[in-house]
């Protein structure tokens, strides 16, 4: 986990003790401790422990957000990529003012090299950031984002008209395999 990964949980372990109040029906005790008992395996290193964990919580108490964000946190460490972005989509839905629900889904994204809906993502979470610490975060991961890309290869654009010399090359080169491949079967 990046540096930047570890502020955000730490974060996010904070707020989840006001979460009762931004709820229209506060998180039951239960949800709570399988929520705190997935932080610790989390912070141990044990994401298939925390995933059990959370997934606990988000069945007891399903309009707990942050409950989300970690659960889709942890199916994402365990390879579990589907589930992690439908959670992390959750978290967003539940709490479209969450920074941190929108600062994972875009890491998520842009770490699965599907960078508009990371650029989608990121611009929510920008919207959502309240601290130059949030926005510090921000701005490193699309710093990372955009390295990533000038970094790799480029797919190629077929949005341009091919020209003359090219198209003549290439149906040349066509003819000559037809006619090497004629040529082999008889």
């Amino acid at each position: 986990m990046t540096d930047y990964g570890m502020v955000l949980q730490q974060d996010l372990a904070e707020r989840c003790t006001a979460v009762g109040s931004r709820l229209s029906d506060p998180v039951p005790a239960e949800a709570m401790e399988c929520f705190r008992e997935g932080l610790q395996h989390f912070q141990a290193g044990d994401p298939g422990a925390a995933l059990a964990a959370f997934s606990r919580s988000v069945l007891q108490a399903p309009e707990f957000g942050e409950a989300h964000i970690f659960l889709g946190l942890a199916n994402a460490l365990t390879c579990n990529i589907y589930q992690a972005f439908d959670h992390l989509e959750k978290a967003a839905e539940l709490q479209p003012d969450s920074f941190a629900a929108h600062f994972t889904l875009a890491q998520l994204n842009f770490k699965l090299r599907i960078p508009q809906k990371g650029y989608d993502a990121a611009r929510e979470a920008l919207r959502c950031a309240t601290t130059l610490e949030q926005r510090s975060m921000l701005t490193q991961l699309l710093k990372e984002e955009r390295a990533r890309e000038r970094n790799g290869i480029a797919r190629p654009s077929f949005n341009k008209r091919f020209s003359r010399p090219a198209l003549i090359m290439a149906g040349s080169g066509l003819a000559a395999a037809i006619v090497a491949l004629i040529v082999h079967i008889h």
